[in-house]
């Protein structure tokens, strides 16, 4: 009965302190004249159980804890390696460029480019072939929904003696498109690539395809409609702007209709001044 009370008598304290050391308080003297030995005995004790096990009761608590707080970093970092990079754009034909195969001239491919995010987007194209190919336009910024069909051009050489034509092999050339998230609506440079180099994406790697341009396919048939509609786009955008306000002529002069009017009302008061001479 005295243990079930816990209050009566100094071996009764010196067992309850006994049981509590190795949880609570493993450095501090229990209750009587042999505390110290106990405190001692039982911390000598618990520590020897957490090397053996890893980790006691307390520790294997507080474990998690504590590796969440200092891994929280890695795990996101590894998180964002897993995890698929949202595209900013998306891409007509989606991974690859089609070129008519003709040997000896400069062909040409396009490929259509949308902003499908909620902010402006710059691309911008490379190429392991830098002396054989160009694109037009290099890079843009397109607002958001806004899309461009980009022309790209590249010179096809001739097969070389005793080998196959390029059409049945496989094309070492690839082009590269990388996105990069801008403020707002600004003029194009290459160098914000090199500005932002830790928030560029790589859309998309781009391998080329050569097309028999004597056989129909629906490939080249939808490359003919994309080339001829880029070609129009090129040819709107060199028209000047219509302007709907006064004709400039000149440096600065303006020709409105008053002006116009009080000319004329000059020009008849002088053609009336000279009859009444006469």
């Amino acid at each position: 009965m005295a243990v079930a009370d816990g209050r009566a008598g100094s071996s009764d304290g010196k067992l309850w302190g006994l049981c509590r050391l190795p949880f609570w308080q493993a450095g501090t003297s229990g209750a009587g004249g042999g505390g110290g030995t106990s405190s001692t005995n039982s911390s000598s004790s618990l520590t020897h159980h957490q090397h053996h096990h890893g980790s006691g009761q307390l520790g294997g608590a507080l474990g998690p804890r504590a590796q969440q707080s200092s891994g929280g970093n890695s795990v996101s970092s590894v998180a964002k390696s897993i995890l698929p990079t949202r595209r900013r754009l998306r891409l007509d034909p989606p991974n690859k460029l089609y070129f008519p195969y003709e040997p000896g001239k400069q062909a040409r491919s396009a490929i259509r480019i949308k902003n499908t995010s909620k902010s402006y987007v710059a691309f911008k194209f490379q190429t392991t072939a830098p002396k054989s190919c160009f694109m037009r336009p290099p890079g843009a910024i397109l607002s958001p929904g806004e899309s461009i069909i980009a022309t790209v051009f590249k010179f096809v050489e001739h097969p070389e003696n005793n080998e196959k034509p390029l059409l049945d092999q496989k094309n070492k050339v690839k082009f590269k498109i990388m996105s990069l998230k801008v403020k707002g609506p600004m003029e194009y440079v290459p160098e914000l690539f090199d500005e932002h180099k830790d928030q560029v994406s790589i859309e998309q790697i781009l391998k080329v395809v050569f097309l028999d341009s004597e056989r129909p396919s629906t490939q080249l048939e939808k490359l003919k409609r994309q080339l001829a509609e880029a070609e129009a786009a090129l040819e709107a955008r060199k028209k000047p702007a219509e302007d709907s306000g006064p004709r400039i002529v000149g440096e600065g002069l303006v020709i409105d209709e008053w002006k116009e009017r009080r000319e004329r009302y000059l020009a008849r008061q002088q053609v009336e001044g000279a009859v009444d001479s006469v």
